[in-house]
């Protein structure tokens, strides 16, 4: 029409076709390293039932997102009042124990765990502590410092404490760690004051994607 040859007896439409090229989305898997999520629990005589549930449920709702996450991963768990010992599953979920808190000695086993099953080039670690803040005396709280800060911490992705509100817990221990390490991008503690609150807790640790 612009070039005034369009005959209106005999239209004719000559469509010019553009050399596109469509592609459609394909997945590809992404290698990965595998997740090891090391879960320690005070079971001391001031961590009652109702903060060994909240602990439970809060270590249970971690497992399952970290699963989503990574096609691999494996857990291992840590009891602690005054020393520490590795068990299985269906023990951490039902555990009762009592007695006095010596936190080191969950620091130490955790360590050594990594340090014999999980090189850091291999595996992305997870610790979590989980206590109501009451620990042995100002010593062993520096000797967890000392510990994180010279060895676990240079082998693990993140290191999460969450503090479990108690009425015999003192919840000095959080306090010693927000000291100890103002602004440490890998140590991330949280206070976990009911059930309620366990979801933030979570978002805490986990919102940074570490």
């Amino acid at each position: 029409m612009a070039m005034g040859v369009y005959n209106p007896a005999a239209p004719m439409i000559l469509p010019v076709r553009e050399d596109r090229r469509y592609r459609s989305r394909k997945p590809r898997q992404v290698p990965q390293n595998n997740a090891v999520v090391l879960y320690m629990m005070d079971v001391s005589g001031s961590m009652g039932d109702e903060q060994k549930e909240i602990v439970r449920t809060e270590a249970f709702w971690i497992d399952t997102w970290l699963r989503s996450q990574y096609k691999k991963v494996e857990t291992r768990y840590i009891v602690h009042d005054a020393s520490a010992k590795e068990v299985d599953r269906d023990t951490f979920y039902s555990i009762k124990e009592s007695g006095g808190t010596k936190i080191s000695s969950a620091y130490l086993l955790c360590d050594e765990l990594i340090k014999k099953s999980f090189n850091p080039s291999e595996w992305n670690v997870y610790p979590f502590h989980f206590s109501d803040g009451d620990n042995w005396g100002s010593e062993d709280t520096k000797k967890c410092v000392d510990l994180l800060r010279g060895e676990v911490l240079p082998r693990v992705n993140v290191f999460c404490y969450g503090q479990v509100k108690s009425a015999y817990g003192s919840g000095q221990f959080k306090k010693d760690l927000d000291g100890a390490f103002p602004g440490h991008g890998m140590v991330i503690t949280s206070e976990i004051r009911d059930k309620a609150g366990i979801y933030d807790s979570i978002k805490e640790f986990l919102g940074k994607g570490k």
